[in-house]
């Protein structure tokens, strides 16, 4: 791989000649980075994808979540959820659905943690009522960047309604655009709907954030042809999500996708989107290994719980989740700023102020 054409595309962008919508890497490009082994390649690789997210981002941002309901209506269920109810005893097993209460205390407890963004997702079978439900009390309580996920459950008015109540991003995340893949990983949902509900986010000119799962049974050309569509849909943020198996599904015994490949993958990603949000949660890579993220230049750590928060978290994708304390341990470790609320690297965690490592 040609490691020198990158950096003179990347001298190219910064004086002006090319511009983040060009990328700095072509589809073959891309496609011939995916194929590296070397050590040595790795490390040039990511050297050059952390540059180029800390020429464009100066912190590293942290959000958190609140599970507003695991009810979800989707028949059959995707073969690898134990997010759902009734999927898998590892993860929310029992159906819940939060009280406006609970919603409440999770966001006031998220913003005194210092953490400025929070995630608020549900299952499916409410048109976007549920989620349109956590924004209104999120905002009415707290200053928190809201996002939302309710995947394809959203319909136009649900959008127009998140916005009225000030969203500041809908993710909907088309996980694989492999059609024979989505199809055989995802029989109750419909491709074709999540595009139609990212192209209606972007048409109220709303911020869209929009994923991919990796190591599902993917090609790596599927993998860059999703992230080339995914350029055609204006996205500005794309979370890199590795499978990581739920005991009890279909999938309990599909292999985990690796945080090398998750690394990998972003670096890639951030070399064809130099400048937007790049997300990695913290359950599909694993809490412990999230430098590998932070290494191929994320920009975004996510499902990242303080300890103040009132309730039990589980991951989606992974029942565990990444403690507050320990995401800022490493983001520092690497010479990277972590994003806080006061910037002061303190937060509060029940009245008591206490210092990160």
């Amino acid at each position: 791989m040609d490691f020198s054409k990158i950096k003179r595309n990347f001298q190219r962008l910064k004086d002006g000649k090319i511009t983040v919508k060009d990328g700095l890497i072509s589809k073959q490009d891309a496609l011939d980075l995916f194929k590296i082994s070397k050590l040595e390649d790795y490390l040039k690789l990511f050297y050059l994808a952390s540059q180029v997210r800390d020429y464009f981002i100066k912190e590293i941002e942290i959000t958190s979540t609140i599970h507003v309901t695991n009810i979800c209506k989707i028949s059959p269920k995707c073969l690898y959820c134990g997010f759902a109810a009734g999927t898998s005893k590892a993860g929310y097993y029992k159906p819940f659905r939060l009280s406006d209460e609970d919603i409440k205390r999770c966001a006031i407890a998220i913003e005194r943690s210092g953490i400025c963004r929070v995630s608020c997702s549900s299952g499916h079978g409410y048109e976007g009522k549920e989620v349109i439900r956590a924004l209104k009390i999120v905002k009415e309580n707290t200053n928190l960047k809201v996002l939302v996920n309710a995947g394809g459950d959203l319909t136009e008015e649900s959008i127009r309604k998140l916005k009225k109540y000030g969203i500041d991003t809908i993710c909907c995340n088309l996980e694989t655009i492999n059609r024979k893949l989505f199809a055989n990983l995802k029989p109750g949902e419909s491709l074709d709907r999540r595009i139609e509900i990212c192209k209606l986010v972007k048409k109220y000119d709303i911020e869209l954030s929009s994923g991919l799962l990796i190591g599902i049974g993917e090609s790596y050309k599927d993998r860059v042809e999703h992230l080339l569509f995914l350029k055609e849909l204006d996205v500005d943020e794309i979370p890199i999500m590795g499978f990581n198996p739920y005991l009890g599904t279909p999938m309990e015994n599909h292999p985990r996708c690796s945080a090398l490949e998750q690394g990998k993958t972003i670096a890639i990603t951030r070399l064809m989107f130099p400048n937007i949000r790049i997300t990695s949660p913290t359950p599909t890579i694993g809490p412990e290994l999230i430098k590998f993220a932070l290494l191929g230049g994320a920009s975004n750590i996510a499902t990242v719980i303080p300890d103040n928060y009132p309730l039990d978290v589980k991951g989606v994708g992974n029942p565990k989740t990444g403690n507050l304390e320990e995401v800022i341990r490493m983001i520092r470790e690497l010479g990277l700023k972590p994003k806080l609320r006061d910037n002061r690297g303190s937060y509060e965690v029940e009245g008591r102020s206490h210092k990160d490592v």
